[in-house]
């Protein structure tokens, strides 16, 4: 994606306010809402760009949690609405749910930018002004055509594909991606639902290789099955290649020990930053909002992993 005029500013004005070291008054009022609990800990990252940006910017922040619960996030937006912000920095994990609360927000001249999770629609499916993350279809389409061509994938192969949350925006589009690139070369892929929870999401994962011998790779969809993938693939016993999705230090140490082939890095630290920077500029000087592809040579394999260990919680 090649930036625009307006994108280009944008960031040179990002880029020169990070290297102060003096937080501007905060003129602004925002709210981020992430649509998993406080526990997840690759949200981390998003938090302290976030956090960084209102200090930069001079924006006062309110970071709330959903807990997964499209009611709770629902009354979050209305909320932040009727509070009266000047912008709403949403992840927007369902194409249909948060629909009316967010066009609402948006009629009430509220600045509202999706990160880390948008519509599936994109713009066409939802009122948000702009998507700060990762383009997750054509990420899926790329892990799974490198696996294919490293491991040698062929017709009549079969893969498997276990996902959290497999209604989530963010698991339609990336295991779609892997679909994608699987269907081409006449390849199935199995799917379950992993959960959220790690110890239970790596028992399933086992548990499915264990009955299903004949898989010949996992893909993880999200943190949870990424982390714990190569501790099932040891579990049960077999010998499979891996790749995935985000960044933790048991997938980091998992690239780098050989047993997974790769992950997928999707900066959380900007899906944070650049929402309440762009919020900021929007409300300050009129500037438009616009789309983020944070998920641009996000590829990362044994030769490119050691280098984002020491920043992953805090910039990865």
């Amino acid at each position: 994606m090649k930036l625009t005029r307006l994108k280009t500013a944008m960031l040179a004005a990002c880029a020169a306010l990070a290297f102060t070291s003096t937080a501007v008054a905060a003129d602004v009022k925002a709210t981020m809402i992430i649509y998993l609990d406080p526990s997840v800990q690759f949200f981390n990252p998003v938090v302290k760009g976030a956090q960084d940006a209102a200090a930069q910017f001079g924006v006062d922040l309110d970071v709330q949690y959903a807990n997964n619960d499209p009611v709770r996030q629902n009354d979050l937006i209305e909320s932040a609405t009727v509070s009266g912000v000047d912008g709403i920095a949403v992840a927007i994990s369902s194409s249909d749910a948060f629909d009316a609360s967010i066009c609402a927000a948006v009629k009430a001249g509220i600045i509202v930018i999706g990160f880390n999770n948008d519509d599936l629609e994109g713009a066409k499916g939802n009122c948000r002004q702009a998507y700060v993350g990762m383009n997750e279809f054509a990420s899926g389409v790329e892990l799974g055509n490198r696996m294919i061509e490293q491991f040698g994938l062929k017709e009549g192969d079969v893969v498997f594909n276990p996902r959290e949350i497999p209604e989530a925006s963010f698991a339609v589009a990336r295991g779609g991606g892997i679909e994608k690139a699987m269907k081409e070369k006449g390849i199935k892929v199995e799917t379950v639902r992993s959960g959220l929870d790690p110890a239970e999401a790596q028992n399933i994962i086992a548990q499915f290789l264990i009955a299903n011998p004949t898989v010949k790779a996992l893909f993880g969809t999200g943190s949870v099955t990424s982390t714990v993938g190569a501790g099932a693939i040891k579990d049960a016993g077999v010998n499979i290649p891996f790749g995935g999705f985000d960044l933790a230090v048991e997938i980091v140490n998992a690239v780098e020990s050989g047993a997974m082939f790769a992950t997928m890095d999707q900066q959380p630290y900007l899906q944070g930053y650049y929402p309440i920077a762009q919020i900021a500029l929007a409300k300050k000087y009129g500037l438009t909002p616009t789309d983020v592809d944070t998920g641009q040579g996000a590829f990362l394999d044994k030769s490119r992993i050691s280098s984002v260990k020491p920043l992953i919680g805090s910039y990865r």
